[in-house]
């Protein structure tokens, strides 16, 4: 190993020590005053990493069937409330579409028989909560970058955001979770749109219709209940203008593992 491959394993492990260590809760730590500034801290080493390493080619390990969970936990919520998704999923949500738009040539809207009908790819990864539990599924879905490849991203659209059902304010004044992740992530080849979790439908609480899977990434960054995705070249005019409905809260925005 060259003494500038050390130098880069060196910086690569302090900064997944330091995501280990701090990314262990979520709301009463992120409602401290110090919380979210270690957590600033930590992103910026971690986008140094990234910007040191280049792009992220390197693949998320994949498991054999003699690996999968027992269950799959519900991570967050477990059934959207409002009334549009309910109707949803009264019609075994065959009205359903998922909406690309922002910062493409051709706008689309897809059904769940149209991403089915698409090159799907199916893998065997574990997801790491930051509340301190991982599980192993089967995934099955059409890779992102097919979806992106039909609505061909302008030059400057530099974050893929995921726009969800599921309202995280209460239902007086909801506010809906939303995620994001760069292009890097949104081009890699484990980075899909799933459908299908161990054989079968994606349950409910589990995100159906659909669900981003970003195997590189902890678990808050997989957006459930997708509706909509949206390319842009920053995150101003979104929510809180962080990124993601946790980052809003003082996460992270790079979550990388």
């Amino acid at each position: 190993m060259t003494p500038a491959s050390k130098s880069k394993r060196r910086l690569l492990l302090s900064a997944g020590s330091l995501g280990a260590l701090f990314l262990t809760g979520c709301d009463r730590l992120s409602e401290t005053e110090w919380f979210p500034k270690v957590l600033r801290t930590h992103e910026t080493l971690s986008r140094s990493v990234h910007q040191l390493l280049g792009s992220r080619p390197s693949m998320a390990q994949e498991f054999t069937e003699a690996d999968l969970s027992p269950s799959f936990r519900s991570n967050g919520t477990s059934m959207p409330e409002g009334d549009e998704y309910q109707a949803l999923v009264k019609s075994g949500f065959a009205n359903w579409q998922l909406e690309v738009d922002g910062l493409v040539e051709m706008p689309a809207r897809l059904s769940l028989a149209e991403l089915r009908a698409m090159p799907r790819r199916t893998q065997i990864t574990r997801h790491d909560c930051v509340e301190g539990w991982s599980a192993i599924g089967k995934w099955t879905g059409v890779p992102l970058s097919n979806v992106l490849g039909l609505v061909k991203p302008k030059a400057n659209a530099r974050y893929v955001v995921f726009h969800c059902a599921d309202a995280m304010g209460g239902s007086l004044t909801p506010e809906y979770y939303y995620e994001s992740i760069d292009m890097d992530d949104a081009l890699h080849s484990q980075t899909i749109l799933a459908y299908g979790l161990n054989g079968n439908d994606l349950p409910i609480a589990n995100g159906a219709p659909i669900r981003l899977r970003v195997e590189r990434q902890l678990g808050y960054k997989h957006a459930k209940y997708v509706m909509r995705i949206e390319l842009v070249e920053s995150f101003a005019n979104i929510a809180g203008g962080k990124g993601g409905y946790w980052e809003d809260n003082g996460y992270q925005w790079y979550a990388g593992i």
